[in-house]
C-alpha cells in the first residue's frame, strides 16, 4: 500500500492543506476539441475551466474508447496495459485486467488509502460480459459502483448498482448518472475524503439528446474546415479508400450527426452545474479537484470520412482537460503536452500519494510552469471484423480485415485489420510536429509539421529531411519499449 500524508503541499502551493481533498472525474465519451466540441459546454466553461486551467495541448494515447480508459485508468501506455481494442479477445476487460491491472489503477490505491470510491456509468466496453463474471461481479477499488453494462447508450441499459443487475428502458442514462452522484455526494460527511467518477454516454453514436435538448442546434452544420471532405491522396490506403470525397448526398447526415452529438452533450453540462451545486451546498467545494475530460475525440467528415475515430489525425486524439481546485488559479491555461497517462498520477499526487514507478505518465504540472517540450506515443491497433461489411458494399469479399463498411456510410470504411499505426506527437518551444509509421503492406509513413499545417493537409513525407525521419523514427522505436521513467523520453540527432 502507499504511504500518505495528512499534511502536505500540493503542486508548489504556498498553501499546505489540513485535510485531504475529493477529487471528481468527468469523463465522457468520444469527445472531440478540435470540430468545437467544447461548444454546448457553458456550464464546464463556468464552473471549471473559469475557476481553473485550461490546457491546450491535451492527447490520448489511442483514438479508442476501451485501451483510452485503460491508459487513464492505470497511467499505462497500451503497448505496457495491453488493452488493444474494444473486444474482449484483443483485453478489453480481459483475463489480464481482471486479475492484475485493477489492483493498479488510481482507484484502487485511492480507497487502500482510506478513499470512499464512486463510480457511475460506462466502464470498459466489455464490463458485464459473461465470459467476464457478469454484472454481478464489481470491479476491485470501488465502494459504490454504478457501472453500465456494455458499451454506451442513452436508453435500454442495464447497471450494475454494486453487483445487482438493473435493467431501464425509458430513463436517460446521462440524467440518471447525474441523479445519482448528487445523492452520492448529500451523503457524504467531512470526515472522509471521496474520489467520483462520472462517464456519461455523450456524444458517442447513436448520439441521442435528452428530450428537452432535442433541436437545441437545429441550424448548425459540421464544420466544414480546409480539410473538410478533401480527397485525402497523400494518406494511408484506408483514407483513400473510395468515395473520395463523399458524394454531397452524404452531407445533410454529417450535419444531423455533427448537432446531434452537441445537443446530447447538453446534459452533461447539466451534470457539472449540479454536481458543483452539490459540492457547495456541502461546503467542500474549495476542499475539491474537479476534472473534466474525454477518452478519445472524434472525425466528422475530414479528409473524406464520415463519422468516427480510430485515426491518428488531431480531430481523433486531442481532447479537451480543464481543471479546477485548490492552489490552481482561476481563469488561467497552459501549454503543456499532456497524455490521459497523466490522470492517473496527477490524481494519485492530488491525494498526497506517490504515484508508482510503473506508471508511465507524469503528475501534470496545474500551476502551468509545466515543461513544453515532450515525445508523446499514440498506439492504435486495428481490427477487421465479420459481420461489419455489408454484403451491398463492393469489398464485401475482404470482410475478413475490413470493419464498419455500411451503405448509409456510401461503404466507406472506418477500421481494417492493417490499419495500425504508432505515432509521435513531439512538442518542445519551436517544434509542434506529428510522425506515424503505419503497420500496412506500404510500411506508410506520415509526417506533419502543425506549426504551419495545422489541418495536416499536406504529409511532408518527401520534404523532409532523412536524418530528420531517422530521429523520429527511433524515437517512435524507444516509445514503444518504454516503461515508466523510460517513457519521459529525450532523443538528440547525435542518437540516430
Amino acid at each position: 500500500m502507499l504511504n500518505y500524508l495528512l499534511l502536505f503541499c500540493l503542486f508548489g502551493a504556498s498553501v499546505c492543506q489540513q485535510k485531504r481533498p475529493n477529487i471528481v472525474l468527468v469523463l465522457t465519451d468520444d469527445q472531440d476539441v478540435v470540430l468545437g466540441g467544447m461548444t454546448p459546454m457553458a456550464n464546464v466553461r463556468r464552473f471549471i475551466g473559469n475557476e481553473g486551467v485550461t490546457f491546450a495541448n491535451s492527447y490520448v494515447t489511442s483514438p479508442i474508447c476501451c485501451p483510452s480508459r485503460a491508459s487513464l485508468l492505470t497511467g499505462l501506455y497500451v503497448h505496457n496495459h495491453m488493452t488493444v481494442n474494444n473486444s474482449m479477445r484483443g483485453g478489453c476487460y480481459g483475463h489480464y485486467w481482471r486479475n492484475t491491472l485493477q489492483k493498479e489503477t488510481f482507484n484502487y490505491l485511492l480507497k487502500e488509502a482510506g478513499y470512499k470510491t464512486f463510480y457511475a456509468g460506462k466502464y470498459l466496453n466489455e464490463y458485464g460480459a459473461v465470459e467476464a463474471g457478469g454484472p454481478e461481479a464489481v470491479p476491485p477499488g470501488w465502494s459504490e459502483w454504478r457501472g453500465l453494462v456494455g458499451n454506451s447508450v442513452y436508453y435500454n441499459y442495464t447497471i450494475s448498482n454494486n453487483g445487482v443487475p438493473t435493467a431501464s428502458t425509458d430513463q436517460y442514462l446521462t440524467d440518471v448518472i447525474r441523479d445519482l452522484s448528487v445523492t452520492f455526494i448529500e451523503s457524504q460527511t467531512e470526515d472522509t475524503p471521496f474520489l467520483m467518477v462520472l462517464a456519461p454516454p455523450a456524444p458517442h453514436q447513436p448520439f441521442t439528446p435528452a428530450p428537452r435538448h432535442t433541436g437545441s442546434y437545429r441550424n448548425v452544420t459540421a464544420e466544414r474546415g480546409p480539410n473538410f471532405n478533401v480527397k485525402a491522396e497523400d494518406k494511408h490506403w484506408l483514407l483513400r479508400m473510395p468515395p473520395s470525397p463523399l458524394p454531397d448526398t452524404m452531407l445533410p447526415e454529417l450535419d444531423r450527426v455533427y448537432r446531434s452529438r452537441w445537443e446530447s452533450l447538453l446534459a452533461v453540462d447539466e451534470i457539472v452545474a449540479d454536481v458543483v451545486a452539490a459540492l457547495d451546498k456541502q461546503n467542500v467545494l474549495a476542499d475539491t479537484y474537479v476534472l473534466f475530460t474525454s477518452d478519445n475525440g472524434y472525425h466528422v467528415g475530414q479528409f473524406s470520412q464520415v463519422y468516427d475515430k480510430r485515426q491518428p489525425y488531431e480531430s481523433d486524439i486531442k481532447v479537451p482537460l480543464v481543471i479546477r481546485g485548490p492552489g490552481i488559479a482561476p481563469n488561467s491555461s497552459s501549454a503543456e503536452p499532456v497524455l490521459n497517462i497523466d490522470i492517473a498520477p496527477t490524481i494519485l499526487k492530488m491525494a498526497g500519494l506517490t504515484p508508482p514507478a510503473h506508471m508511465d505518465g507524469r503528475p501534470i504540472d496545474l500551476n502551468g510552469n509545466g515543461k513544453s517540450d515532450r515525445y508523446m506515443l499514440v498506439e492504435y491497433h486495428g481490427e477487421g471484423r465479420y459481420g461489419s461489411v455489408d454484403d451491398a458494399c463492393p469489398w464485401k469479399n475482404d470482410a475478413s480485415r475490413l470493419a464498419e463498411c455500411y451503405p448509409q456510410y456510401e461503404c466507406k470504411c472506418q477500421d481494417a485489420r492493417n490499419n495500425s499505426y504508432a505515432c509521435v506527437r513531439h512538442f518542445d518551444t519551436r517544434t509542434n510536429m506529428k510522425y506515424c509509421e503505419f503497420a500496412d503492406y506500404e510500411n506508410f509513413v506520415e509526417i506533419y509539421d502543425l506549426s504551419r499545417d495545422s489541418f495536416e493537409l499536406h504529409n511532408a513525407l518527401d520534404r523532409t529531411l532523412p536524418a530528420v525521419r531517422a530521429w523520429y523514427s527511433r524515437a517512435l522505436s524507444r516509445l514503444l519499449q518504454c516503461v515508466g521513467d523510460t517513457c519521459a523520453l529525450q532523443v538528440s540527432m547525435s542518437q540516430t
